[in-house]
């Protein structure tokens, strides 16, 4: 050891600390400084992402042209088929029934004046025949009074008496001749109600009618008050409908003496099938409204509804108590376009594909709204193109595109920038 260290030996160990400081120091200065450098290096030389245009997607639709012109409104209800007429029959003289027609059964059908049963016209026979011999006495008797005045006026020609007017009367028979002539009217007027009495043993259909119920038989005791038959006509039916107050404004009810009602249709489904209907027209409005649904009463007439004119039965049969859907042709818009009525959205909204090719929620106007379809009469114009495809979720400005194009974007759209 040198005689400096021998010296000095402290002053190398306090230098040696300062070292051993400085070195903890700086170290983990150097890692940080070398891992920024690392990062900086890495940052500066690796791949880099390329920015991508993003392309707006278009929704696929279908779209007809939108269409205006002269429309015809119809008036769509459901009605029940009752009868136009009907009768319950009770005889006017008392009996016992002695004969029943065939064809009195539920269902049968007469013709006018065609006879339904017999009632026993044994008693009215014989009083009839009574009747007409005393109305032949008292014509007997009245025809020798007669003589017996001419007697009478020739003895006072003889006798040359001046009496008054009574006397005269008297001694000519005048009183006797009047009372005969009294008691023919009223043996004659009786003799007339037993002929009547007589007729009404044979009881007649008072019209064309089908039978509805029977409710005597044969052997059967019956007077005024006995319930025979029931009747309905079968030259027309009426079909009692219900429509809203609101949509008589578009039709013609028939009230007007001068103008037939509105035409209509009557379609049965279930019975005749989608394509067959009848054809009638209204002939009434009853006098009040619903109160509950604000609904009027309607009522339409069909001709023949069971068809019994035309033989080869090309028309269905309209049954009574059947539940019909009735169309009633209603006035004419001269300038509307007809949408579906699935097209209309919100109430009031179609969607329009405008020349953008983007999607316009336009608010119409609807003036006639039926049972499939409605007409608009503004908000939309001609050839504007109807959207007839649904959109799940709809938004003012989106893309659309038709099916049969190939561009993902619709002509006009334009990519949106990144």
């Amino acid at each position: 050891m040198s005689t400096d260290q021998q010296q000095h030996p402290q002053i190398d160990t306090a230098a040696q600390k300062r070292r051993a400081a400085l070195l903890r120091l700086l170290l983990p200065v150097l890692v940080v400084t070398c891992s920024v450098a690392v990062a900086v290096w890495m940052m500066q030389t690796g791949p880099k992402a390329k920015p991508r245009t993003n392309v707006r997607i278009a929704a696929i639709v279908d779209v007809r042209p939108i269409e205006f012109g002269r429309q015809n409104t119809t008036v769509s209800v459901m009605g029940t088929v009752i009868p136009k007429r009907e009768v319950v029959l009770k005889p006017q003289v008392s009996g016992t029934v002695i004969k029943l027609s065939d064809n009195l059964v539920p269902g049968g059908r007469f013709a006018k004046d065609q006879p339904l049963l017999s009632i026993d016209p044994s008693d009215y026979q014989l009083a009839v025949k009574q009747l007409a011999s005393e109305v032949a006495r008292v014509e007997a008797d009245i025809q020798i009074e007669l003589g017996r005045q001419r007697v009478a006026q020739k003895e006072y020609e003889l006798l040359g008496e001046t009496v008054s007017a009574e006397e005269k009367a008297l001694m000519l028979r005048e009183p006797q001749l009047e009372n005969l002539r009294a008691v023919l009217d009223g043996t004659s007027a009786r003799l007339a109600q037993a002929q009547l009495d007589l007729e009404r043993t044979v009881i007649k259909a008072p019209f064309n009618a089908v039978v509805l119920s029977r409710e005597i038989n044969l052997g059967a005791s019956v007077s005024p008050s006995t319930t025979l038959t029931t009747l309905v006509g079968s030259d027309a039916y009426w079909i009692e409908a219900m429509i809203p107050a609101s949509q008589l404004k578009w039709i013609n009810t028939g009230q007007e003496s001068s103008a037939k009602g509105s035409a209509v249709r009557v379609f049965d489904t279930t019975t005749w099938g989608s394509e067959r209907f009848r054809k009638g027209q209204l002939v009434g409005l009853t006098a009040m409204v619903e109160e509950q649904g604000r609904m009027a009463k309607l009522l339409a007439e069909i001709f023949d509804p069971l068809a019994l004119q035309n033989s080869t039965k090309v028309q269905p049969e309209l049954l009574l108590g059947s539940y019909v859907r009735v169309e009633i042709a209603g006035a004419e818009l001269p300038h509307a376009a007809v949408i579906e009525r699935d097209l209309v959205h919100d109430g009031n909204q179609v969607w329009v594909m405008d020349d953008q090719g983007t999607l316009d929620i336009r608010t119409v106007d609807i003036a006639f709204r039926g049972k499939e379809k409605v007409l608009v009469t503004a908000g939309i114009s001609e050839g504007e193109l109807l959207i007839t495809s649904n959109l799940p979720s709809p938004v003012q400005g989106m893309s659309l595109r038709l099916k049969d194009t190939e561009a993902t974007m619709p002509a006009g759209a334009e990519k949106a920038k990144p």
